[in-house]
Formats: structure tokens, sequence, C-alpha cells
């Protein structure tokens, strides 16, 4: 089991364990020992961040564990978490490390680890960082401590790996597109990438102070960019999240449409196209039923895994298919990065209009979702609310009551101290009952 390690990294409030300055020493110099696998001094890390204030702090503190195991450490700044898989990547580095509590509040933050490869650590790898800090590790020797470096131009190669994901005859000129950069990671890079494409740009959120990262703005608050998009008359908004690994689309009427609708659309095109490999997509437990009846009704299947992406991606890995993602709007597309990414997504959704000369109300509503509720319930520390009897009852009493009329979901988050409580049914009063039944059990133990 790990105890520092949840679904995507390690996260929780910043100068409180475990996102301390100690800690993040203690982190780098396992991760620092567990990728160095001899005692050459060719080893690396790369180190990107978003915008949040802690990042310094944590970016010092990891370098200091990191070069103190004779790793050479190259400091990307602020950068979208998948343009630390790319570089990871493509700079032949050991490991790389994304700090950044991604949609959270600016006052978490988290340390996620990608490999050699680009892809994110398997749970067996976070399990051996894990007993390393538990054990300690042992300094390198003196004349072996690492260097560390900053490299300046680690979002320009990211925004131009991004644009080759597109046709290269393809523009996007005549395009109002409004692009909410949740004053994060893709404050620069994001707005610059539609430029160059040719869109007539409205950027909002793309003024961070390292205390506004999402705040009242990017995807999981998107009210900012559909009102923009409104009142400008553009086309389309896409709302990226603090650190760009998701997004969720805004059509010209000021509509949301999540991820489930973004998967739904490049399935179809792609297998239209014959390029959706496995003739699958790949979603988790979240994603709306009616997403999995719409594929089916055209041939096509959904595997479901575990919600987080890097399960995504594992699973993706495994059976061969090029397309996966979260209803929370990682999309991952493999055959061009190795994570969730935002951006790209959106100027795949931006393609799509382009390539069909139809709006964006006439592609981000792909299918009708089956109701779903989802709510949260905090809990606090050294609480297990899913432990007790009164909870266990209640669950077993509202999965009695659907009683395959829909679906149950109850999970801990693996990002924050809440339980989360979902159903999806397609009578609106029945699932209002169970969701709210479910919670107020779990509101009464946690207190």
């Amino acid at each position: 089991m790990r105890k520092l390690f949840g679904t995507d990294g390690v996260r929780g409030t910043a100068n409180t364990h475990p996102i301390t300055a100690e800690m993040a020493l203690r982190i780098g110099a396992a991760a620092g020992r567990y990728f160095r696998r001899d005692q050459s001094d060719v080893h690396r890390v790369v180190i990107g961040k978003d915008t949040r204030l802690s990042g310094y702090m944590l970016e010092n503190a990891l370098t200091a564990g990191l070069t103190s195991t004779g790793m050479n450490v190259l400091l990307l700044g602020p950068v979208p978490t998948p343009a630390v898989g790319l570089m990871t990547r493509s700079m032949r580095a050991d490991v790389g490390i994304m700090i950044s509590a991604s949609h959270n509040p600016a006052e978490d933050n988290g340390i996620k680890f990608f490999g050699p490869d680009g892809y994110k650590l398997s749970d067996q790898a976070e399990i051996e960082i894990e007993r390393l800090i538990d054990e300690g590790v042992s300094p390198a020797q003196a004349k072996n401590i690492g260097r560390a470096r900053r490299v300046d131009d680690a979002r320009f190669r990211y925004g131009e790996r991004v644009k080759s994901s597109l046709p290269r005859d393809l523009r996007l000129d005549g395009l109002k597109v409004v692009v909410d950069c949740a004053n994060g990671a893709a404050h620069r890079t994001a707005p610059e990438v539609l430029w160059e494409l040719g869109a007539d740009v409205i950027p909002v959120g793309i003024a961070p102070n390292g205390k506004n990262i999402n705040l009242n703005c990017g995807s999981t608050q998107p009210q900012l960019a559909a009102e923009t998009v409104v009142a400008h008359g553009a086309d389309v908004g896409i709302c990226l999240d603090g650190d760009a690994d998701r997004v969720v689309i805004v059509d010209e009427h000021g509509q949301i449409a999540d991820g489930d609708q973004l998967m739904a659309l490049l399935a179809t095109s792609w297998a239209k196209a014959e390029r959706l490999k496995g003739g699958a997509l790949v979603a988790t437990v979240m994603s709306n039923l009616g997403l999995e009846r719409h594929l089916e009704s055209r041939g096509l299947h959904l595997e479901r895994t575990g919600v987080g992406d890097r399960y995504v991606v594992e699973r993706m890995r495994d059976g061969g298919f090029n397309l996966g993602g979260e209803q929370s709007g990682h999309i991952v597309m493999s055959d061009y990065a190795t994570t969730g990414d935002g951006l790209m997504a959106g100027l795949h959704f931006l393609a799509e209009m382009v390539l069909s000369g139809r709006k964006a109300s006439d592609l981000s509503v792909q299918f009708e979702t089956v109701p779903q509720l989802l709510k949260n319930v905090r809990y606090g520390e050294g609480q297990t609310p899913l432990e007790m009897a009164s909870v266990q009852a209640a669950i077993a009493d509202a999965e009695s009551r659907l009683n395959g009329q829909g679906r149950l979901l109850i999970r801990k988050s693996g990002t924050e101290p809440l339980i989360r409580v979902m159903a999806e049914c397609e009578d609106d009063a029945l699932l209002t009952q169970v969701v709210d039944g479910i919670v107020a059990e779990v509101e009464a133990v946690a207190g």
C-alpha cells in the first residue's frame, strides 16, 4: 500500500505534511537514488512546475535532494504537465518531475513523476520510492554531487510538439477562440500556439500571481470563459486547468462540454478515418453511461478503468489503444503524447471544426447523457467513513433501490480528503434520493 502517493503523485496543502520543504528534499533524494542505477555522472532529471507560490520552495528542495544523490537537474520553469513527459523522453532523462496540484486551489501543491519513457510511474515504482524515503538515503560523495541548470526554451519545444499533432496544412484562420489558461502553467504557451496557427485569440486567466491559479477560472470553473465567448461573439472557448493537462470546451452559445463529449467526437471521427486502434476508447468508471451507449451504437467499445489518467494510459498501453481519457477533461492521444494534454485536445476539437465546417455547438454534443449526480463529502484526518457500518448499509440500500436501473460509484479521492458519491439513473427523483442518502450517512460519521 502506498502511504504518500495518491492517484496522481504526492499532494496536499503547502507547508503541511507531506508537501513541506523537508519532505520534498527527502522525496528528491529517494527518487534520485531509485533512478541513479550506477555511479556515472550522466544521470539527469527534468523538473517543471505550474504557477503556485509554493512551487519555488518545492523546486529548490527537490533540486537539493536530487543533486545530493548525484543527479543533474534541468529546470524547465512553468510548463504544462504534458511538457514534462515530452521533455523527459526527448532529453533522455532518467526521470521527470512536475510540481503541481493540477485543478486544486493555490494553497495546495503536488509532486508527480514521469519515468524515462515519459509515462507516469507505476504503483510499484512509487512503493519503492516510498520505501527509500522511510529508510533514508545515503548522499553521494562530494565529488559526485549533481549540478542544476535552467532550460529556457522548454515551452517553445512543447508548443512545437503540440502543433505537430495537427495536419501540417491545417490553419485556424477565421476562428475567434477564447482560451482560459486558469492563471496556470499554459498562460503563455496556449495563446501563442493558437495565434501561430492563425486564430483570433481572446485570452483570459493569463495573469498568474502565485495565488490565483484556478481561481474563478479554468476547466473547473468555466463560467468566465463562457461569458467571454458570448460577449465577444467568439466561435469557441477552450478552458484548461492549472497544469493544462485537462480541458473542457465552450460552444458559441456559452454551453459547456466535458471530456466525455470530446472523447465521443474524437473516437467517432478517428474510427471513420480508420485511425482508432482496437476499435475502442479507454475511459474511467466516472464516464457517463451515455458515452458507452453512443460508442456501442457505432460498433465501438468502451474500456473502463479506475479513476486516474495514469490508469487510463496503462490500459491503453496494455491493449494497444490510442485514445482515452476522463470525463474531467484529461484526453490522452498516445500517438502524440504520453499523458493527458488539454491544449492538444483543444486543438484537435478546433481541427474538427475546420475540417467539417461545423459550429462548436454541432460538435460538442455527441450523445444524450444519462442523468448523473456527483457529491463530495470532506472528512477529517484519520477518519475512514467508508468502513463504518452505517455508511455501508446506506450504500447497500442504494444499490438495492437502483436494482439495474443505473450505476453507483463510491470512492475516496486520491488527491483530496473527500468521499466522492456518484450515481447515474434515468429517474431523477431516485437519483437524488440514493445520492443524498449516502451523503447524509457519510457526513454523519465524518462530523
